[in-house]
């Protein structure tokens, strides 16, 4: 049996199509052992996740036409941006590309991801900029003040990543840990949001390709194609997005020992065309591969599975006041990566809009405030613990299921691609 995409948006125009978000058709194949084409019609999946491959383009007036001849470099909230290939000259326009990995030049922990969060969240930027001729042009400026605010990617959402251990006997620095990288493969860190991954449901991209439409940090966007350093066995997708209608909540800063990362959220639909479709959506997390790497050289050293990672665990880090210790020096505050936890007058606090549900601080935290399974990767005959998730499972479902109600709701419609990646 195979169906076309056009025969399911009519279904949905009809209110007679199923839609269903991953997680709920892997529930009903555990309650029925069994699920067939005649019983989905599109399947709503996410992910959200460190997503180091970001980029934003952004262009405004800077200043009064002819005050300036054309920008030569500039700076947002400290955050470098380079002047695009659009010179503007003597418009008093400027054109900016601003990586989300970049990061401040007086600001540490401050990154291109903590702009972007702040500018969709409403907060001004200070842009710093200077001209060929000389002249240092500032001004402070708002999302709604620039009209051409745009998200891209150049590689995201990855048919799920892998797990980085360190084997050595030296602690390391990187983008891959919040704090140093423990030694003799004492703990893990992983990313991957498993089963519910879009392009893990459609791994041969039968129905993800350019044109296709997507949610891009909670805003309807496109898939541009298939993103750099992407293979046939491992796929990852380029996108784009206005950051207009984004939704902080999927986005923002990620810390790490080697400095600030960008958190990236994806919500793609799966129509149900065909068999080889539905065996792909089928697939749990215990069936899909995990490799194992040397976070050293970035080499495989062995293999798991994502039920190590997703099965059986806490999606969400839960915080208990009641058990904090009000120690002298709190070991959770200053390792969280999204700076969620915050100390007022004395009392630890958890600002859970902001919790990336990484796990880190159940680990750091000497009274067990906070408490959550994270399971652990087999390397051997070796268990080795999950220290810190770069993916958030839990709002990557909560994005699925809002793409799922704008599907049903008819504000979100469905687009075949124009061309296979």
């Amino acid at each position: 049996m195979i169906r076309r995409i056009e025969d399911i948006k009519e279904r949905i125009k009809c209110g007679r199509a199923v839609v269903l978000t991953q997680p709920e058709i892997s529930r009903m194949l555990e309650e029925r052992g069994e699920v067939s084409l005649k019983d989905v019609d599109v399947v709503t999946t996410a992910t959200r996740a460190v997503m180091s491959g970001t980029y934003a383009v952004l262009s405004f007036p800077l200043a009064a036409p002819g005050s300036f001849i054309r920008a030569s470099s500039a700076r947002i909230n400290g955050v470098p941006a380079w002047p695009g290939p659009c010179p503007n000259e003597r418009l008093g326009m400027i054109d900016l590309m601003v990586y989300g990995t970049s990061h401040s030049i007086s600001r540490p922990e401050y990154g291109g991801g903590h702009l972007f969060r702040e500018l969709v969240e409403g907060g001004e930027a200070r842009v710093e900029a200077e001209s060929e001729d000389g002249k240092v042009i500032e001004r402070s400026i708002r999302l709604e003040e620039i009209p051409y605010a745009r998200i891209f990617s150049t590689r995201n959402a990855f048919k799920n990543y892998v797990a980085f251990v360190n084997p050595r006997s030296l602690p390391l620095k990187s983008i891959f840990s919040r704090i140093e990288f423990p030694p003799h493969l004492a703990a893990a860190t992983v990313s991957g949001c498993g089963q519910i991954n879009p392009v893990k449901n459609d791994p041969y991209l039968e129905t993800i390709g350019i044109g296709t439409r997507i949610l891009l940090n909670g805003a309807q966007g496109f898939v541009v194609g298939t993103g750099t350093r992407s293979l046939p066995t491992r796929p990852n997708l380029l996108g784009l997005a206005d950051m207009h209608q984004m939704d902080p909540e999927y986005m923002g800063g990620f810390l790490t020992s080697a400095g600030p990362e960008c958190i990236g959220s994806w919500a793609v639909p799966i129509p149900v065309l065909n068999e080889t479709i539905l065996n792909a959506i089928l697939q749990q997390d215990r069936d899909i591969p995990l490799t194992i790497m040397d976070v050293n050289v970035r080499q495989k050293i062995g293999k798991s599975s994502y039920g190590d990672v997703w099965d059986s665990v806490d999606l969400r880090v839960r915080f208990d006041p009641e058990r904090c210790r009000g120690c002298s020096v709190c070991t959770a505050e200053p390792v969280c990566p999204m700076r969620a936890i915050l100390i007022e007058d004395g009392r630890v606090m958890r600002d859970e809009e902001r919790c990336f549900n990484c796990g880190l601080c159940v680990s750091q935290c000497s009274g067990g405030a906070f408490q959550g399974r994270l399971g652990a990767i087999h390397l051997g005959e070796r268990t080795i613990p999950i220290q810190l998730r770069q993916s958030d499972r839990a709002r990557a479902m909560k994005l699925a299921e809002r793409l799922k109600e704008e599907i049903l709701d008819g504000s979100f419609g469905l687009t075949e691609m124009v061309e296979r990646p």
